[in-house]
């Protein structure tokens, strides 16, 4: 094994870690109750074990689905298909797991650019879409020929019109550079303090806060495609409340898992590669200790850096 860098904080296995957490997943074989899966990892292919899911138990169903381009998982192999075959790969499950919901639920699904419209019509025929958001992925090759790409898009949808969305608990915290006062000179919508000038604002569509997981972040492991802990985070935090059950068919590394943990969800996934399995229960167990969430701190979400800055402000006033 090659030595790390000091401060290369990735997280690893070794074979022996790997036996022994992999005697935790689960396997399906017949139709189950959701508390069979309740905060259990569930080592199977998606197409074996989705029917075998319980109906209705889903609060919040997370999707990040392999997309439409040529990529190998740990073995695993993707290859890039036409937009109309990427569309009937995605009929093959997504409209099953419909029945999983509850009539209250949410979902979001992640996409690219190249297989958004594939997505989006899909999730048309079955869902109620309230909304794209993009956010931006800065890491990313440079093209000779065209623009870099460094978005990537998520789906916002919900079974009907009753659901659940909890607004304030996705408010950014901004630094406030202009800062205007009522004629009384008391802070017009923004919080003065010691450390600095802040405002709550609204979370829109666009997201440009999100730091994808590099070697010296404790979240980041040798998954190719990680998403963000505080990127599942305002997801969550958004449509799901205390104790509900946040589902991910296509877990990866676990982050869903992780975070739905840490923020005080019950949470389960599918996810067919073994060694994957094995990293999301070892983050798992991290989180019984650990709760913090890069950019995540004081019930806020703050402003890329903004946060750095109060910190170092408070240690060097």
């Amino acid at each position: 094994m090659t030595k790390k860098a000091p401060r290369n904080r990735t997280l690893t296995l070794n074979e022996n870690e790997k036996a022994s957490l992999l005697q935790n997943v689960l396997t399906l074989n017949s139709p189950c109750t959701p508390l069979t899966i309740k905060d259990r990892i569930i080592n199977q292919d998606i197409f074996a074990c989705l029917d075998l899911l319980p109906p209705a138990f889903i609060d919040l169903l997370i999707i990040d689905p392999p997309y439409n381009l040529n990529k190998q998982f740990a073995g695993h192999k993707f290859t890039r298909k036409s937009e109309l075959e990427y569309r009937d790969w995605l009929y093959l499950w997504l409209p099953r797991l419909q029945r999983c919901l509850k009539t209250t639920a949410s979902l979001y699904v992640c996409c690219d650019w190249q297989s958004s419209t594939a997505m989006q019509s899909v999730l048309a025929e079955h869902f109620i879409i309230r909304n794209r958001i993009t956010w931006e992925r800065e890491k990313g090759r440079g093209a000779k020929n065209n623009w870099k790409n460094c978005s990537e898009d998520i789906w916002f949808c919900t079974r009907a019109n009753d659901y659940y969305f909890a607004v304030d608990a996705v408010k950014l915290k901004r630094k406030v550079v202009a800062p205007y006062r009522n004629p009384t000179g008391a802070p017009k919508d923004w919080q003065e303090t010691a450390t600095g000038n802040y405002r709550l604002t609204f979370p829109s569509n666009l997201w440009t806060d999100i730091s994808i997981p590099f070697w010296s972040m404790p979240e980041n492991t040798e998954h190719p495609t990680q998403k963000p802990e505080k990127l599942l985070a305002k997801l969550i935090l958004a449509s799901s409340k205390p104790g509900d059950f946040v589902f991910d068919p296509f877990l990866g590394s676990g982050t869903t898992a992780v975070v739905a943990k840490k923020l005080g969800r019950h949470f389960s996934g599918i996810e067919i590669e073994p060694d994957y399995c094995a990293l999301t229960l070892k983050r798992l167990n991290q989180a019984d200790t650990n709760k913090d969430i890069q950019g995540y701190h004081d019930n806020c979400f703050w402003e890329r850096n903004s946060l750095i800055e109060q910190k170092k402000r408070r240690k060097y006033p």
